[in-house]
């Protein structure tokens, strides 16, 4: 026997324990009261402010950053901060039995059912200023909610199971909100299995999480491809949620690649038969309508388009990717310049998650005449921007998710706001890859005047998170929106996934969700690059979204209104 082997064997020994320890205690969950389900989401998050210092302290090390300075508030708003707001309104939804009360819940003239979920408090307008928040029910459905505790109170009781969470290497609150999602949502319980690049954070959550770990409903494990493969196959799984690539939900689901992958599918016969829910990235474009925009509007949003390819290096699934113009917008020059010059002037970053410079030589081969900005380097990937991107089927800058800080100017070869909305939102649609995310920017005067065309394009947009003036990070924080690709997507061609996470107010049937925000947000948004107390604010927020208060405000409006 080899020393491989053996360690193979130890670690498939641990792993067979782990799903033991959860198998076992199925049943038991099921049987959970609603009240009792809320109590424990509260002392998870309880243990979430415990650790959250120590967590951010962990991914900065790990990311390059230093934990005194603004970037490191990064970290605190899509790590301890997301996770505990997040954790707070599922309480409050099982507080309410499952169905918290929306906002209204209206219909458009095509009889679908719109919610309007955001703001809800006095607290939500002080804090989110402008920002409202819709999600979109699926045509011809109700707008029902808590399915699983509306069964539960007419005391329909489903079987339990495990479920299997591979987690996501690159933003700290994914793989904990997934496995709480099979939890309180599917009413699984899970065995998370942390992702190699941030598995350091295994250690801190299993302390954050106690609560739902010492009563045997959720272990967290860590391990390579091998591990991830075994438990895909493990025979007491029962369901498998996983945030990655397109690519590796088509090894776990087809087979390898090539040949075994198409001779499945042209078969359909899948190597698991198991139920396979996933999020799975997007060449997220930003949709930039023509307009008269001010110098300081013209700078705004060069920041904002920016903001969205830095946030995280760039190793977001809602990254932006392809910013769409019109070539016949007069500020078109003036805009790219400004945003140029803000890659400049914006400091590089750790390239660390892996494969990066990889793939970012590959853009680079493909795109010779690619602009760099900034000093690249060992571990380091420039900011980089593609000039004059055919929009052609099949390009190779929008069927292929860059996962790196590249993004890609496309111009389409169009003038005015309603012709551009007419190409633009088919183009993005048919021909960039992926339904996860999009933005559309569009300033107030034009919006006004072209109120029928922004409309229509929202609702014509195939995709699970659309921003109107606001980057999709926020559709993935707020919690009351819904986070997954749009619709329609199947094993077979899988694109940005199947299913949804984040909906804490437990809708049954989502289609899609849509943040919109004013043309300029004030204060400075948290996920802008240049946000210099974003550390001071990362951390008030994450206090103040444990447990929201007036008595809270004054220190987090003062730090932020200094951004």
């Amino acid at each position: 026997m080899t020393i491989s082997t053996e360690a193979q064997r130890a670690e498939r020994a641990a792993l067979d324990a782990s799903v033991a320890r959860v198998a076992d205690r199925k049943d038991a969950w099921v049987r959970i009261g609603i009240g009792e389900r809320a109590a424990l989401l509260r002392r998870a998050i309880a243990g979430v402010l415990e650790v959250a210092d120590e967590w951010v302290s962990a991914a900065c090390a790990a990311k390059g950053l230093d934990p005194r300075r603004p970037e490191a508030g990064e970290e605190w708003v899509s790590g301890p901060m997301t996770t505990v707001r997040t954790l707070r309104l599922l309480a409050e939804a099982l507080d309410h039995g499952g169905a918290p009360p929306p906002v209204r819940i209206r219909s458009r003239e095509d009889g679908q059912l719109v919610a309007d979920v955001f703001p809800q408090t006095l607290l939500d307008r002080i804090v989110y200023s402008g920002m409202r928040v819709e999600v979109w029910i699926e045509p011809g459905q109700p707008a029902s909610q808590g399915a699983l505790y509306r069964e539960k109170a007419q005391g329909i009781q489903r079987p339990g199971r495990v479920a299997l969470v591979l987690g996501a290497g690159n933003v700290s609150s994914i793989a904990p909100l997934d496995a709480v999602s099979k939890l309180f949502v599917d009413d699984e319980v899970v065995v998370l299995k942390m992702n190699p690049v941030n598995d350091y954070l295994a250690p801190l959550f299993r302390r954050a999480f106690r609560a739902l770990i010492e009563p045997g409903f959720l272990e967290i494990v860590t391990g390579g491809p091998e591990a991830g493969e075994y438990l895909c196959h493990h025979p007491r799984i029962g369901s498998i949620h996983l945030t990655g690539s397109d690519r590796t939900h088509d090894r776990i689901v087809w087979g390898a690649e090539g040949e075994e992958q198409e001779r499945r599918k042209a078969l359909g016969q899948p190597l698991l038969d198991k139920p396979i829910t996933s999020e799975l990235g997007c060449v997220t474009p930003v949709l930039v309508v023509p307009g008269h925009w001010t110098d300081g509007e013209l700078d705004y949003q060069a920041r904002h388009v920016a903001s969205m390819v830095a946030h995280n290096a760039s190793f977001n699934c809602n990254a932006a990717k392809v910013v769409v113009l019109a070539r016949g917008w007069s500020q078109r020059q003036a805009f790219l310049d400004r945003l140029h010059e803000t890659f400049a002037a914006l400091p590089p970053r750790r390239a660390y998650y892996p494969g990066a410079e990889e793939r970012y030589r590959a853009f680079r081969d493909r795109y010779p005449n690619a602009r760099a900005f900034g000093a690249g380097g060992p571990h380091v990937v420039p900011w980089t921007v593609i000039p004059n991107v055919p929009p052609d089927a099949g390009e190779y800058a929008l069927t292929r998710e860059a996962f790196c800080g590249v993004l890609a100017e496309v111009s389409l070869d169009v003038s005015d706001p309603a012709a551009f909305l007419r190409e633009a939102v088919p183009f993005v649609n048919d021909h960039v890859w992926g339904n996860l995310s999009a933005v559309l920017l569009v300033d107030g005067r034009t919006r006004r005047r072209h109120a029928g065309e922004v409309e229509a394009a929202l609702a014509t947009l195939r995709y699970g998170g659309v921003g109107l003036n606001v980057w999709t990070g926020a559709n993935f924080a707020l919690g009351v929106s819904t986070w997954g690709a749009y619709p329609g997507n199947t094993l077979a061609n899988v694109r940005s996934g199947i299913g949804v996470v984040h909906n804490t107010l437990l809708f049954d049937h989502p289609q899609k969700s849509i943040v919109r925000g004013p043309f300029r947000m004030w204060p400075k948004p948290v996920w802008f690059a240049d946000h210099r107390t974003l550390h001071v604010v990362g951390r008030l927020a994450t206090f103040f979204e444990a447990d929201p208060s007036i008595a809270k405000l004054p220190p987090l409006v003062w730090a932020a209104l200094r951004a």
